[in-house]
């Protein structure tokens, strides 16, 4: 299970976010983004000290200020009912999922495939024979 699954089925759930600054978020979690910044919905946010408290009707925070999430545990439920049911679903045709099957895209070695040396050998290296390498030829 990753992180990012488990934040984005824990919507409508309950949220406590701490951000690094140590202000905390209660609220209802909207949504997430790839980044972890989360939008959330009647918010209570608590200052560092947790004496003064403000109430939110909504409010974003950036994912790379948060120091750490706490869910319900029906979060952890859904993501593996949702894993399950994704798992169900989809065919059961082996292969890696990734086009065709095979090792890769290229056409080998030693003269197999696409001719880049003009008709002169086919072996694995370029040489340095006249003219070519580094160097160039004689002067």
């Amino acid at each position: 299970m990753l992180p990012l699954s488990l934040l984005k089925s824990a919507t409508t759930l309950p949220l406590l976010v701490e951000l690094k600054s140590g202000t905390t978020y209660n609220g209802r979690l909207v949504n997430c983004d790839t980044y972890m910044n989360l939008n959330l919905r009647d918010v209570v946010c608590t200052s560092k000290e947790g004496d003064k408290f403000w109430k939110l009707n909504e409010c974003y925070i950036r994912g790379s200020s948060v120091k750490y999430l706490r869910l319900p545990e029906d979060a952890v439920e859904r993501v593996k009912e949702e894993d399950e049911g994704r798992w169900k679903g989809s065919s059961s045709g082996g292969g890696s999922g990734r086009g065709y099957g095979g090792r890769g895209r290229g056409a080998g070695r030693a003269g197999g495939g696409r001719n880049y040396n003009n008709g002169r050998g086919g072996g694995v290296g370029r040489g340095r024979g006249r003219g070519s390498g580094r160097g160039g030829g004689r002067s």
